[in-house]
C-alpha cells in the first residue's frame, strides 16, 4: 500500500511538472496556423487562419500569410480542422464511474476520489473539453476540491463551474439508496438533503459558502436512484423556487435534474437556469421553456450505454426498466425543442459512462434533430451563454480565452470528427495528449 501511495504521489508531481512547462509556454506569443476554422459565431469555415495568442488569450484571428507569425512561436494546425474549445455542461468528473454496486461511493476514499478526479479530468481535457460545468457530487464538496487543483495548476484539467453538492429531499434522487440495513450514510455525503422552503434556502446558501459556482437541485426522481421515479416530482414548485431566490442573491444560477414532466413545468415557473435531463417533457412544458428562456440540457446518448453496458454487468432490473422507460422517450423531446427552438447546451452526464467519449453524443444531436454546426455551438459559444461567460468563452475571438482543438476533419461535414482530436490548447497552454 505505502509503495502505491508512493507511485501515485510520483506520478501525480510529474504531471504538475508538465502543467507548469505548459504554463510557462502559454506566457510566449504564439500563433496557431489552422488549415480550417470553424467560427461559431458568423457560422462559417475559414480557410489557412492564424489564431494569435498572449497570455491565455486570443489577440487576432486572420488569413495566414508569410508574416502572420510576426516571430512569434509557430504552431503549425495546418492539416486539421480547428474549433474553438468544446464545453460539456453536465459531467461528474469528481467521481468513479458508474456501476451495479449503489454503495460504490461509499467504498471510496477521499483520497482515492481525489486521484479519480484527476485522472478523470486529464482525460477529459485531452478529449478537447476545455470547459465543464460539473453538476454534483455524492461526497459534498469533492468537485470545489478538484476545481481549486486545477485552477492552481497542480494537474491538468478542464475549466470547472461545480455545484458542491445535491439539494435533494430526503430519500431522493441526490440521495445513496438501497442500502443494507443498518448502513449509515456519513453527513459529508447528505449536506444539500433539504425538505421545506426554509431548509433549501439554508443549504443553498451554505453549498455556496463553500465556494460552489451553482446550485443542482433534484427536481424530480431518478434514473440510476433506486427507489425514485423519473417522472415523479420531489419538490413544490415553492421549494425550487426558494432555491432560485436564494443563489440569484449571490449572483447564481439553479441548475434543476428534472426528468417527469410536472417536476419540468415546476421548476421552468420557478425560475431555473437549466433543465437537466429533460426525459419526459410534454408540449406544454417545451413551450415554457420558450417562453422563460429556460436552457435544456439533455444527455441523450447516455441511455444506449446504460442498456448495453448495464446489462452486461447485471444492473438492477429497477434501473434498466427506467432507462427504458425514459430513453427514446428523452429524445423525442429533444427532437421537438430544437424545432421549436428552446436554448439548448451540451451536456452529456460524463460519469455515467467513461470520461473522455464526451464526444460521442454529437451524433446523437445530429440524429434528432439538429445540424452539425448547432450541435457544435451548443458545446461552444451557447454552453457559454448558458454559463453567462460569452464574453470570455465559446469561440476564437479577440479577448477571448484561447482555447482550441485541432480535430482530423471537417465537423461540418461528418460530425464523428469531433471524436479524432489531435491537438488541445486551454487558456494558450498547449496539452500533453499522451
Amino acid at each position: 500500500m505505502k509503495l502505491r501511495s508512493t507511485f501515485l504521489l510520483f506520478a501525480l508531481a510529474a504531471l504538475a511538472a508538465a502543467h507548469a512547462a505548459a504554463d510557462s509556454a502559454a506566457d510566449a506569443r504564439t500563433v496557431v496556423r489552422a488549415g480550417r476554422l470553424l467560427d461559431v459565431d458568423g457560422g462559417r469555415m475559414l480557410a489557412d487562419q492564424a489564431v494569435t495568442i498572449e497570455r491565455g488569450k486570443v489577440v487576432a484571428v486572420r488569413p495566414w500569410s508569410a508574416d502572420a507569425a510576426g516571430g512569434a512561436r509557430v504552431l503549425d494546425w495546418s492539416a486539421w480542422t480547428v474549433v474553438p474549445g468544446l464545453m460539456d455542461m453536465h459531467t461528474h468528473i469528481a467521481e468513479e464511474a458508474e456501476t451495479a454496486d449503489a454503495a460504490a461511493p461509499l467504498k471510496t476514499s477521499p483520497a482515492r476520489q481525489a486521484f479519480i478526479g484527476a485522472m478523470n479530468a486529464r482525460k477529459t481535457l485531452q478529449a478537447g473539453f476545455t470547459t465543464v460545468r460539473d453538476v454534483g457530487v455524492y461526497r459534498g464538496f469533492a468537485d470545489i476540491e478538484l476545481r481549486d487543483a486545477i485552477d492552481a495548476g497542480l494537474i491538468p484539467g478542464p475549466r470547472m463551474f461545480v455545484a458542491g453538492a445535491y439539494i435533494t429531499v430526503p430519500g431522493g434522487g441526490g440521495e445513496i439508496t438501497d442500502m443494507p440495513a443498518g448502513t449509515v450514510v456519513p453527513p459529508e455525503f447528505r449536506q444539500g438533503v433539504s425538505k421545506g422552503v426554509d431548509d433549501v434556502r439554508r443549504h443553498v446558501d451554505f453549498i455556496l459558502d463553500h465556494g460552489a459556482d451553482l446550485i443542482k437541485v433534484i427536481a424530480t426522481g431518478a434514473v440510476l436512484t433506486a427507489g425514485t421515479e423519473p417522472g415523479q416530482p420531489e419538490y413544490s414548485e415553492a421549494e425550487i423556487r426558494a432555491a432560485v431566490e436564494e443563489a440569484a442573491k449571490r449572483g447564481k444560477f439553479v441548475a434543476a435534474h428534472a426528468h417527469g414532466a410536472e417536476g419540468i413545468k415546476r421548476a421552468v415557473r420557478a425560475g431555473v437556469r437549466s433543465i437537466e435531463h429533460g426525459s419526459l417533457i410534454d408540449d406544454e412544458g417545451i413551450a415554457l421553456m420558450v417562453k422563460h428562456g429556460t436552457w435544456l440540457v439533455a444527455d441523450i446518448y447516455d441511455g444506449d450505454y446504460i442498456e448495453a453496458v448495464g446489462r452486461r454487468d447485471g444492473w438492477s432490473a429497477e434501473i434498466l426498466r427506467k432507462n427504458e422507460e425514459t430513453t427514446e422517450a428523452q429524445r423525442e423531446g429533444f427532437r421537438k425543442a430544437v424545432e421549436a427552438g428552446v436554448h439548448i447546451a451540451f451536456g452529456t452526464d460524463a460519469g455515467v459512462y467513461p470520461h473522455g467519449e464526451n464526444a460521442r453524443q454529437f451524433a446523437y444531436m445530429v440524429r434528432w434533430g439538429m445540424t452539425p454546426l448547432q450541435a457544435i455551438r451548443s458545446a461552444t459559444i451557447d454552453a457559454a451563454r448558458l454559463l453567462g461567460k460569452e464574453r470570455e468563452l465559446g469561440s476564437l475571438a479577440p479577448g477571448k480565452a484561447a482555447d482550441l482543438v485541432a480535430v482530423a476533419c471537417d465537423p461540418l461535414q461528418d460530425i464523428e470528427c469531433l471524436r479524432q482530436v489531435r491537438g488541445v490548447i486551454k487558456a494558450g497552454r498547449p496539452v500533453p495528449l499522451d
